[in-house]
């Protein structure tokens, strides 16, 4: 997994939607920033969306690079290839995304009234499939519970069942959002010139424009 102010990895790619077929280690000698959402996550459509295109627009003469990521780790129906192709040829929302702007009057006929100005990639979603699922629980435990050894032992048994059970019924990997260990959508990765992971966000309103500032310079 790479830490912040270590060298990024490739995305996992399964198919640019739109733009041109690319990766990080294409584009040393740019900084990127790379939006992760979902189609049916409505949080990415008022907060996380909005605020990377305007850090677009802003930086749109500069050599920054922006891409977006459409991945998927729930609701598979709703969160796939066929309705990020609506979505991107449309404007066209779907699931709970549909609902909450529908709400707050942000659609026309079901539709946003904006196109993505960025290129668009579609996560590599693969069947989940582990040949241990101990040493899997041990590698997620490892991962989201660092101070897991000093915890009561009771406690370590009940985590322990938990994550086994979590992940003896997951069915899909999404290979980016994994790999970068997200804890969730909308999120925000930004690398610098040398191909360094400089930020990494869950959510908005961090201030990107500053970060971004510091890239360019």
């Amino acid at each position: 997994m790479p830490q912040v102010d270590s060298p990024a990895i490739d995305l996992a790619i399964e198919k640019w939607v739109t733009g041109p077929t690319t990766n990080i280690s294409h584009e040393i000698g740019k900084p990127i920033l790379i939006h992760i959402f979902q189609v049916n996550c409505p949080g990415c459509f008022t907060h996380g969306i909005p605020e990377i295109i305007e850090v677009h627009n802003q930086f749109k003469d500069s050599p920054l690079l922006v891409w977006g990521l459409a991945t998927a780790f729930e609701d598979f129906h709703h969160n796939n290839l066929e309705n990020l192709n609506k979505l991107i040829q449309t404007g066209e929302v779907v699931g709970e995304t549909l609902e909450v702007l529908n709400t707050q009057g942000l659609l026309n006929n079901n539709r946003l009234d904006y196109r993505l100005p960025f290129p668009i990639a579609w996560d590599k979603i693969t069947p989940y499939q582990p040949v241990d699922y101990l040493l899997e629980t041990e590698k997620f435990i490892a991962k989201d519970f660092p101070q897991f050894e000093s915890f009561p032992i009771k406690n370590q048994k009940l985590i322990s069942n938990q994550v086994l059970g979590y992940l003896k019924q997951k069915k899909i990997s999404a290979e980016t959002f994994e790999s970068y260990q997200l804890k969730g959508t909308p999120s925000t990765l930004l690398i610098d010139r040398e191909g360094v992971l400089r930020g990494k966000w869950f959510g908005s309103g961090y201030g990107l424009e500053k970060e971004v500032g510091k890239v360019l310079i």
